[in-house]
């Protein structure tokens, strides 16, 4: 029996324990925000010792993630040796996750089984990841055992608002330096490059007046309707630009979250809105913003007394492919074919990870996890999230069997 075909029966044999292991993390709520994750990290720890796995348990300090507007977090780092030599791989895998809103069918804390999927929030994006990679790992060690190399599991939980106190306080703390890396992803394509991201809070002041006198006041959420126009004017033109990366089409621009006023019967004195743009490899994200910053201050302009102030929350860049991950993507294309029968394409998304943290440190990596074909079938950041088993065990062995050629 070959190596591979080991690796394949001992992730058949021990699959049952893989879904457990999954459902207990699925039952551990994580929603950011508030961003109170350190909890998870403990249960993720207890059960990671249970396989003789001892876990590094890296606290951020409370105040600086506070003054980040979260809770608690713990990143946790599982590292194994195999001898001198030979790369050094991680695996990271986010545990937070946006809170579940509304429309579920199934319990997103219950990690439960229909249908030959599991639901849950984060079943998906992607504590299924946690799942994979430490079965992966366990079926490395068990069937294949290397002789040379080492594998970090790096669980963190910052993806959702950016990764800096995620990777990032890890890279930034010296706690890792890997040779290469593979991040959470989906099972029919490994993701080489990602669009970055422009987050920014606008607030419009105006002047606050009794509805019955309404011109002894400054209507904030007139000024406010001005610059959003010209904000969405500017998608017809991002049509206009497109990225040459497979699977990255266009700019895009969203305002996602907006609240002013003070009663239906007064001028609105205030409004507050946050908008999100999406940044294609190609863009500069030093232009983006000053653009937008200028859109908004020309249409604020057009509006008598009305002032804005502009605050970025977050900028995240995009994540362009390194030179070194060839391996990588040469390794979970060939074992990916042969798992799910079908070629694996390496091309780009445009969502945005903190996989370009360990990119920015000079970490080749790419996006490789288990998952559907598409965000929207996953359902992430929707009710009713979930995996479909059989792409959770596939991607394991992809998984396993890719590291298995790394550290050959």
């Amino acid at each position: 029996m070959t190596d591979y075909a080991k690796l394949d029966a001992w992730i058949d044999a021990h699959f049952d324990e893989e879904v457990q292991f999954l459902q207990q993390l699925v039952r551990v709520p994580t929603d950011t925000p508030p961003g109170n994750n350190a909890p998870h990290a403990e249960r993720t720890a207890e059960l990671l010792k249970d396989f003789g796995m001892e876990a590094e348990k890296h606290a951020v300090p409370e105040q600086e993630v506070k003054d980040y507007g979260l809770e608690s977090i713990t990143n946790l780092i599982v590292r194994r040796q195999y001898g001198s030599g030979g790369r050094t791989v991680a695996l990271n895998a986010h545990g937070d996750v946006v809170p579940p809103g509304d429309g579920w069918t199934h319990d997103p804390y219950g990690g439960e089984i229909a249908e030959g999927s599991l639901y849950g929030r984060a079943a998906a994006v992607s504590k299924s990841d946690f799942a994979s990679f430490t079965f992966a790992l366990r079926a490395l060690e068990a069937a294949a055992r290397p002789t040379k190399g080492s594998v970090e599991l790096h669980f963190t939980y910052d993806e959702e608002f950016g990764g800096i106190l995620g990777p990032g306080w890890l890279l930034k703390q010296g706690l890792t330096k890997p040779d290469l890396m593979i991040a959470a992803g989906f099972s029919y394509e490994v993701v080489t490059a990602h669009n970055g991201c422009l987050q920014m809070e606008v607030t419009v002041h105006g002047k606050m007046a009794h509805a019955a006198i309404p011109t002894t006041g400054v209507d904030a959420l007139q000024g406010a309707v001005k610059i959003l126009n010209a904000l969405y004017a500017q998608n017809t033109l991002y049509q206009q630009v497109t990225s040459k990366v497979e699977g990255i089409t266009h700019p895009y621009l969203n305002v996602g979250r907006i609240e002013g006023g003070t009663n239906t019967n007064v001028v609105p004195g205030k409004v507050v809105f946050k908008l999100d743009r999406r940044m294609i490899p190609e863009e500069n994200p030093v232009e983006v913003e000053a653009t937008i910053r200028k859109v908004i201050a020309d249409a604020a302009a057009e509006s008598a007394g009305i002032t804005v102030e502009i605050k970025r929350l977050l900028l995240a860049n995009s994540m362009k492919p390194l030179a070194g991950n060839q391996p990588l993507v040469d390794a979970i294309q060939k074992h990916g074919q042969a798992v799910f029968g079908e070629p694996i394409k390496a091309m780009g998304t445009p969502l945005y990870t903190d996989v370009r943290l360990y990119g920015e440190a000079g970490i080749p990596g790419v996006i490789y996890g288990a998952g559907p074909r598409t965000v929207l079938e996953s359902h992430a950041k929707r009710s009713d999230e979930r995996v479909v088993l059989e792409d959770l065990r596939r991607a394991t062995k992809v998984i396993a069997r890719t590291l298995s050629d790394l550290l050959a």
